[in-house]
């Protein structure tokens, strides 16, 4: 067998409820989450008992689905299910700090906290949204995006699949247009314009906080969203990194077929849905591919490891 990476779910993966059996049934999955109750008291209710609408705010959406992908990674290295390389998609990387050993569980969770409030505060002053598009080339969608001043190409999937995010009005034109260009546009549920310019106070905000840590070495490698390269051992280049990836693109892509050229052949996503696992899919040839979101996903996946 080769070698195995985790990835952590981002952002529109949720749903309430999630994690809670393992929470009930795991006690280093408890210890994450009490974790997270106690730096943001009433977090796990919201994770288990809130409805949709409640947990879709960016706000709560954060700190919950760090904690759930987090509990999820914990669950699988307690089975004895080791990863080799870690990644995440958006708020997937911020869950997976803590997992590769740059932050604390609590730093990275105040961090998360204070991201989620933050895109939150600039998504309020810079109303806009994100789509999906489809049929196109990246090329064509990159060109697309300049005919409009706010429009950016922000979330590179996987192959055929590039996410697009901007002001609301120039994001419906930009639609109409993909559709004259033969291409399909899928408008996100999303409250705002994330991974672009726009989020840029919540970047500062972040660099804040984390110039007042103490960032540490990765102990395992994690594959960063900025530029689908590992992180770098030194204290100032992972704050730029973290920092930064808010207001920039996700090069998801990229960061799938560094995993594959390093000779990892076992993907396991960690958090809700399959959406990673989907990409994945799309994108690489002759791999495996699991994922854990709760006891039977992490029972089915460590049995399936364990007879390989």
């Amino acid at each position: 067998m080769g070698k195995i990476a985790f990835l952590f779910a981002g952002q529109g993966a949720q749903y309430p409820g999630m994690g809670k059996d393992l929470y009930e049934k795991i006690s280093i999955c408890e210890n994450v989450f009490e974790i997270g109750e106690s730096l943001r008291p009433g977090t796990i209710k919201q994770c288990f008992d809130s409805d949709e609408e409640t947990l879709k705010q960016t706000v709560n959406t954060q700190p919950c689905l760090f904690l759930t992908d987090l509990a999820c990674a914990r669950a699988l290295e307690g089975a004895g299910i080791k990863a080799d390389y870690a990644a995440g998609f958006s708020l997937g990387e911020i869950a997976a700090l803590p997992f590769s050993g740059i932050l604390s569980e609590e730093e990275a969770f105040r961090l998360v906290t204070l991201r989620g409030e933050k895109m939150d505060e600039c998504a309020g002053k810079h109303p806009g949204s994100m789509a999906a598009v489809l049929r196109m080339s990246n090329e064509a969608v990159e060109a697309l995006c300049k005919e409009f001043p706010d429009v950016y190409p922000v979330n590179y999937n996987c192959p055929g699949q590039l996410v697009v995010a901007g002001g609301t009005e120039s994001i419906n034109a930009f639609m109409e247009r993909v559709k004259e260009e033969k291409g399909r546009a899928i408008p996100l549920a999303v409250s705002g314009a994330f991974h672009t310019p726009f989020m840029k106070e919540a970047s500062g905000a972040l660099k804040d906080m984390l110039c007042k840590l103490e960032p540490k070495t990765p102990s395992i490698p994690l594959i960063a969203n900025l530029d689908g390269a590992p992180y770098p051992a030194q204290k100032d280049e992972i704050i730029a990194r973290i920092s930064a990836q808010c207001a920039n693109p996700v090069r998801f892509e990229d960061t799938l077929r560094y995993l594959a050229k390093e000779g990892v052949d076992t993907f396991i996503e960690v958090g809700p849905g399959k959406t990673l696992s989907g990409f994945v899919k799309k994108t690489l040839e002759d791999v495996r591919i699991f994922n854990v979101s709760d006891m039977e996903s992490l029972n089915e996946t460590v049995s399936a490891l364990k007879e390989s």
